[in-house]
């Protein structure tokens, strides 16, 4: 039962991402007493890793308490410096991503940002973030913690009182890297935006978690938990936004027998489709079909998926969605760069266009390598400016004639990593200045 309720979850999330779920109920009979438990139980829904070489395994913990009005002031009030990591251009323009740290003292808070940019660093090498880093914001909210360390590193009986509560040995899983998801949402709203979470717990312990089932006012969709200095943790994150981000399913099984006969999932990344009804059907993955996938091996519809080890198809044999340390397959690679233009524009620029410009400034855009931008005067190509990402409006042909011109740039994504039309569409992007008289 607990395998049908995550992929029916999992597929309501995909089809409804601005009401995700938080919680949980769920009710305990006592003999003698109604079924119904007028204080039901609240939970979460996990994903965690038992090693860097092993397939995650989903589970429920319980629920953090509700903060207090006067938490929620005491956080605000005197808590959650913030430090911009990368800055690439504004907020709404870019996908920013919020690292919010955990068991760090007051006087560690630079190794915090010093361990933000190495995970972030390892997280944007792979691919296809590596040929989008360009989209990104990096931040990190500093919540100063009383003790250094985490509780349950390296033991269960270890105790550190820290911001977010991190703690190994969640509800009994020793890498089960659990936190307090509302203290989350407090930091996480100190940052300009916040698209993706990610906290980083100041352990050299093997673990993390995936919380990708929760309501977020800030407006994120999901919380990666990480060891800050264990060199493989950053795989956890980079898995979790698979999901989070990318909408992706989990591709791999329990190991036991168990067959799906419930409907179409509508993540991208699972079917119970054959290669041959996919492309008679021109359903899912059936453009990538045939083709050799970065993570190893050829698209094509192999069993086993979705927490089943029959009746659900995935795209290839492994992928960093069945196994940590793997790439993402070409239909999970166009889910993320989807992903990421959902948040991100293909075209950003330092300059304002809400402000009129003079024929002598300087216009710079920013753009992806996969991308090329053109420039247009009242409309009209200036075709010698092709490919530029600095220009001066006079140079462009804007002429002092006493009239206002308007100067655009124009941009599209030609990657041959994305194929569904709908996502395309997504590739393209302008922008326009006023050039005063």
């Amino acid at each position: 039962m607990l395998r049908r309720i995550s992929l029916r979850t999992a597929a309501a999330a995909c089809l409804a991402v601005a009401a995700l779920t938080g919680t949980t109920a769920a009710a305990t009979a006592t003999p003698g007493t109604p079924d119904h438990d007028p204080q039901p139980r609240r939970t979460q829904q996990v994903e965690y890793f038992t090693g860097p070489g092993g397939h995650p395994r989903h589970t429920t913990v319980p629920a953090p308490e509700p903060l207090s009005r006067s938490a929620k002031a005491a956080i605000a009030a005197t808590d959650g410096d913030v430090t911009p990591i990368v800055q690439n251009g504004p907020v709404g323009d870019k996908l920013d991503v919020v690292f919010i740290g955990d068991g760090y003292t007051a006087t560690q808070q630079e190794d915090f940002h010093a361990d933000v940019r190495a995970k972030w660093a390892k997280i944007s090498a792979v691919e296809p973030y590596a040929s989008y880093t360009g989209l990104f914001n990096v931040w990190a909210v500093d919540a100063v913690s009383n003790d250094s360390g985490v509780s349950g590193d390296p033991t269960n009986d270890v105790v550190r009182d820290t911001a977010l509560n991190s703690a190994f040995f969640c509800d009994g899983t020793e890498r089960l890297l659990c936190v307090d998801t509302g203290k989350v949402e407090a930091y996480a709203s100190k940052a300009p935006a916040a698209d993706l979470v990610v906290v980083l717990s100041n352990s050299t312990k093997y673990g993390g978690a995936g919380y990708n089932d929760i309501s977020s006012q800030v407006g994120y969709d999901g919380i990666a938990t990480a060891s800050s200095d264990n060199d493989r943790s950053d795989q956890i994150a980079v898995h979790e936004t698979g999901h989070s981000l990318g909408k992706l399913a989990d591709e791999y099984d329990y190991g036991e027998s168990g067959t799906y006969s419930g409907p179409e999932p509508t993540e991208t990344n699972l079917t119970t489709l054959s290669a041959d009804q996919m492309t008679a059907q021109r359903q899912k993955w059936y453009r990538w079909l045939g083709q050799e996938s970065p993570d190893g091996g050829t698209v094509g519809a192999y069993e086993g998926g979705g927490y089943y080890q029959y009746g659900l198809n995935r795209p290839t044999e492994n992928s960093i969605m069945r196994s940590l340390g793997r790439e993402f397959n070409l239909p999970g690679r166009e889910a993320m760069i989807a992903a990421f233009y959902r948040h991100a524009s293909v075209l950003s620029s330092p300059v304002a266009t809400d402000r009129a410009l003079r024929r002598g400034d300087r216009i710079r855009v920013s753009l992806p390598t996969s991308a090329r931008v053109k420039w247009y005067v009242d409309g009209r190509e200036h075709k010698a400016a092709r490919g530029r990402t600095a220009v001066v409006p006079r140079a462009l042909g804007v002429l002092a004639d006493g009239y206002s011109h308007t100067v655009t740039a124009r941009a599209t994504d030609r990657t041959d990593a994305v194929r569904h039309p709908a996502v395309l569409k997504l590739l393209s992007g302008k922008l326009s200045w006023r050039i005063a008289p």
